[in-house]
C-alpha cells in the first residue's frame, strides 16, 4: 500500500474514532499532538473534567491476520507516555491521565471499531 494511502487511512480512522468517543460524552481538546517525532492522535477530556484521555488510534484494512490494537507495542507506549508528558506541561492541566486505544479494521461492511479504555498504564 502507498504511504499516501496508509496515511488517509489513518486519517480517515481518527475522524471516526474521535466522532465515536464525542457520542460517547468526550470532549476532543486536540487531534494530532506533536512533541518533537511523537504525535498523540486524540486528546480528549471526560465530561466531568476530571480525566484525560490520550488515545492512540490503530487502523488496517481487511483482510487482517491481526488487530490493529496490537501493533500499540512497548516502544509506542513509551513514546506516548512521555508526549503525554509534554501535553501536560504545556496545557498546564492537573487531572488524572488514561491512556486508550481505538482499533478501526476497515472492510467489505464498514469500519469495524474497537474502543479498549485504559489500554495501558504509564
Amino acid at each position: 500500500m502507498r504511504a499516501e494511502a496508509r496515511g488517509e487511512t489513518g486519517m480517515r480512522a481518527e475522524g471516526i474514532a474521535a466522532d465515536y468517543l464525542v457520542n460517547m460524552g468526550l470532549i476532543l481538546l486536540e487531534r494530532n499532538f506533536r512533541a518533537g517525532h511523537r504525535e498523540l492522535d486524540l486528546i480528549m477530556m471526560s465530561s466531568d473534567r476530571k480525566r484525560l484521555h490520550i488515545v492512540e488510534v490503530k487502523s488496517l484494512n481487511e483482510p487482517v491476520c491481526r488487530e490493529p490494537y496490537e501493533g500499540v507495542d512497548k516502544k509506542k507506549r513509551r513514546f506516548l507516555i512521555s508526549a503525554a508528558a509534554d501535553y501536560l506541561r504545556e496545557s498546564h492541566l492537573n487531572c488524572e491521565v488514561q491512556f486508550d486505544v481505538v482499533s478501526v479494521t476497515f472492510g467489505a461492511r464498514g469500519a469495524a471499531i474497537r474502543y479498549i479504555p485504559g489500554a495501558f498504564l504509564p
